[in-house]
């Protein structure tokens, strides 16, 4: 099944460059802690990141993918090209502007986005500075997504999956060197952001290159495609960036509590793990997959295909979710606490961290179940569903840190939100005859709950267990690698109970895996529902 393998190469590439940022968050901890300057760069890192998600990876996996997809079936490649083409201009004409109107009103934008700042005049100082910095970084993002939706269309996922590595590299480089006071360290960070934009367009354009996408920049205009790509485009980005409008609103107001702004960042790179892995992974491979079988009206096809994505997604998503809610305190001490990372940091990151477990399965799902919409050219709806997911963010999380809960209100808000956002899809999806849960995930999902349940129970015991033994056997170690060695050992017995627990269940079926991975022969008639795509 051509799915399972176009996940494998985009989950390992997400995953490597995953590793590649959670090692750069151990550094940031490590050198900047947890207090004002943090929580300012992440802050306005946050900005054009948000925006990526919603101009590029929004707009683009949710319109551009299904219409390049249509030009190359009813067309020709040269046709889609053009309209390639087309799309890159506009879309890289609009992000300029927006850039540069960031950039002038930059001064005004920040007392809405760092209103914890508002009364520190060099708080301010910075955070402008830096948001003008990154900000150019958005129009890299933009023409990377175009190439990389180009690429992935025509079955090449490598170079789109790999270029966020370039990112992370960046910044260790600047991490790695004495590069001054965190004030000033936080400007190189800064200024590593947009150069490794930059280098990611260079990888993706030769990448296209080598591909034989002819692509160029036109004079923009709003041809009758742009026009369909901006109607399928704006209500899709709002649909696919719910989760980062939360992370907007939840980041804004935490900054009005010192810390806090660093300790959800420091949760939310942990949880991004499985979350890109899979989830990002897998709405990307799924939505060309589904998109193709819709058109040749293989609806069984299409039902197939998104029960084994949520079958896949839930199995690698469930016991990391469990982890997180079982084990949170050891997991942030063993990673972050050390130089700058002080033992209160860790306290409240485990917080945020536990309770970003509970809504992981939703952020995952989200990803899975989307691609149901956008693969029928149906934007609008995921768009309201969205925007009640952003509504129960907002109410929530102004209820509860303003209540007296703070941070934790925040985290909960957003959690509650992944999981409104979620339902909605899926009870629609349902209701209109495109989701059919088929006996084998019926069958499955209980038993990957079960199991991920008992992987919860026994590094929840280990992991009250294991460090004193772990500083009794290696007292010249220091507590942080006490940590870190109990981590690692807890976590390598946690997979291991699990795959065994689901083996046991018969939630995994090693004769269907085997099959999912089998490559299908030319001439020969292919499963119901499981063609080469």
């Amino acid at each position: 099944m051509r799915l399972l393998r176009n996940l494998g190469v985009i989950s390992i590439l997400t995953l490597l460059s995953r590793i590649a940022g959670l090692a750069r968050e151990i550094l940031t901890a490590a050198r900047l802690g947890a207090g004002p300057i943090a929580d300012t760069f992440f802050q306005a890192m946050t900005i054009p990141n948000t925006f990526r998600r919603v101009l590029a990876e929004g707009a683009f996996n949710a319109a551009f993918v299904p219409l390049y997809a249509r030009e190359l079936e009813d067309k020709d490649r040269a046709e889609a090209d053009r309209f390639a083409s087309e799309a890159l201009s506009f879309m890289a004409t609009f992000t300029t502007a927006l850039v540069i109107a960031f950039q002038i009103f930059a001064p005004w934008l920040a007392y809405i986005f760092f209103p914890g700042r508002i009364g520190d005049p060099d708080g301010m100082t910075l955070a402008v500075l830096l948001l003008q910095i990154m900000m150019p970084y958005l129009l890299a993002m933009v023409v990377t997504a175009l190439i990389s939706g180009g690429l992935n269309s025509n079955g090449r996922f490598a170079a789109a999956a790999g270029a966020p590595v370039l990112l992370n590299i960046a910044m260790i480089g600047v991490l790695l060197f004495d590069l001054g006071p965190p004030e000033e360290l936080v400007i190189w960070l800064a200024l590593s952001v947009t150069a490794s934009g930059v280098l990611q367009v260079a990888l993706l354009w030769t990448a296209a290159v080598r591909a034989k996408l002819h692509l160029r920049l036109l004079p923009p205009k709003l041809t009758p495609r742009v026009k369909r790509l901006i109607a399928l485009g704006v209500p899709g980005a709002l649909a696919a960036s719910a989760m980062q409008v939360n992370v907007v609103v939840t980041s804004s107001i935490a900054t009005l509590e010192e810390g806090a702004r660093s300790w959800l960042n420091y949760a939310e790179r942990l949880y991004q793990l499985p979350l890109g892995m899979i989830g990002i992974a897998m709405g990307i491979a799924l939505l060309p997959n589904l998109t193709r079988r819709v058109r040749s009206g293989d609806e069984k096809g299409g039902h197939f295909a998104m029960n084994r994505s949520i079958e896949i997604a839930l199995a690698l998503t469930l016991p990391a979710s469990f982890a997180f809610i079982a084990i949170p305190e050891l997991i942030t001490a063993g990673l972050y606490q050390r130089g700058q990372f002080t033992t209160l940091d860790t306290t409240n990151t485990a917080i945020a961290l536990a309770i970003a477990g509970l809504g992981l399965p939703a952020f995952v799902l989200v990803k899975v179940l989307a691609p149901g919409f956008f693969a029928r050219e149906d934007t609008k709806t995921p768009m309201r569903f969205a925007l009640a997911a952003v509504a129960v963010n907002f109410v929530f999380a102004m209820t509860l840190f303003f209540g007296g809960l703070g941070f934790v209100g925040l985290a909960i808000a957003s959690s509650l939100a992944g999981w409104v956002n979620a339902g909605l899809l899926a009870i629609t999806l349902r209701a209109r005859g495109l989701l059919v849960i088929d006996a084998r995930l019926v069958r499955t999902a209980p038993r990957l709950l079960l199991a991920s349940i008992i992987m919860a129970g026994a590094v929840w015991v280990l992991a009250r267990a294991l460090p004193p033994a772990v500083a009794g056997m290696t007292p010249m170690l220091g507590a942080s690698l006490h940590t870190l060695i109990s981590l690692v050992v807890v976590a390598g017995a946690g997979a291991g109970l699990f795959a065994i627990a689901c083996l046991a269940l018969g939630a995994v079926r090693p004769s269907e895996f085997a099959e999912a991975l089998k490559p299908q022969r030319s001439g020969k008639s292919l499963p119901a529902g499981d063609s080469r795509d």
